[in-house]
């Protein structure tokens, strides 16, 4: 009998210290540049497909289904299905939570006004 044992993966968030490094404007042009890379090239969106699709990229290539699909409805605010790319940015932010200040604002903000 095989016997399944859950893993614990600790999450360390890089994005505060790539904001220094790169500057604001460097680093949402680095989430841009993983937006497109990411998503369906016809529609412009990440869709269900493109994202199983690449997810070899992210070193998911054992995602199920059901994780693909719980991560685009995470970010999918419009409800269409997939992500546009101010869908995809503003998720990468709320899962960030080292880009957020004391009083949860963005520290972005106030440095680049695209957020």
């Amino acid at each position: 009998m095989e016997m399944m044992v859950d893993i614990a993966v600790d999450f360390e968030d890089y994005f505060p210290s790539m904001v220094q490094r790169m500057g604001a404007e460097g680093f949402i042009m680095e989430l841009c540049d993983g937006f497109r890379l990411l998503m369906d090239v016809e529609r412009g969106l990440i869709t269900f497909e493109s994202l199983k699709k690449n997810s070899v990229v992210l070193g998911l290539s054992d995602m199920r289904d059901d994780e693909i699909a719980c991560m685009l409805s995470e970010g999918d605010l419009d409800g269409d299905g997939a992500l546009s790319q101010l869908e995809f940015c503003i998720l990468m932010f709320r899962l960030s939570p080292g880009l957020m200040d004391d009083n949860g604002s963005n520290q972005l903000v106030g440095e680049y006004d695209v957020i």
